[in-house]
This record gives C-alpha cells, structure tokens and sequence, in this order.
C-alpha cells in the first residue's frame, strides 16, 4: 500500500525533478472563439473606462483649479494611468506565460 501511495506521489512531482508540465490544449474550436471575443470585449471596454478615467480626473482637475481650491488629483491621476498600465499589459503578459 504504501509503495503504491509513493508512486502515485512521484507522478505528481513536477517541479522537484525538473520536469514541467505541458498539457494539451483539447478545447472546442467553438469555445475558445467564444472565449477570445469575450475577451476582445472586456479588453475593449477597459480601454474605454482608462480613457475616461484620465478624462474625468483631467476635468475635475480643471474645475479645481477654476474655483482655486487645492485637491489630490494627482494622486487620483497616478491611479488611474496605473490601471490603464495594467490593463494595457495584462494581455501580452498572460500570452507570455501561457502560450
């Protein structure tokens, strides 16, 4: 019994003799179609919720400065280019890592 629970585990041992692993891709046609314009679209759309971030805080960072108050715009600014950074990148990264 335990000879065979010890072999079961060198089966799943991946990483600690050097092996990867490769799976094969056995996906319908039709579904990974499906998957990819899902993810055209929400790639799409966070594109379009970027560009209105950066328009929104710039016109907010123009009223401010209309009415003369100061504000933290900056810093609203900074998190808004860095999720249009991670948007912009999270395509070619998983490409990268999965294909």
């Amino acid at each position: 019994m335990f000879k065979a629970i010890a072999a079961k585990a060198q089966e799943h041992i991946y990483l600690a003799d050097g092996k990867v692993p490769n799976p094969a891709r056995d996906a319908p046609g039709a579904l990974t179609g499906k998957v990819d314009d899902v993810l055209g679209i929400l790639a799409w759309a966070g594109t379009a919720a970027g560009v209105a971030g950066v328009l929104i805080t710039g016109a907010m960072m123009a009223i401010s400065m209309r009415r003369g108050e100061g504000s933290e715009h900056m810093g609203r600014l900074g998190m808004v280019l860095g999720g249009c950074v991670l948007v912009a990148t999270a395509g070619p990264v998983v490409t990268f890592v999965f294909a």
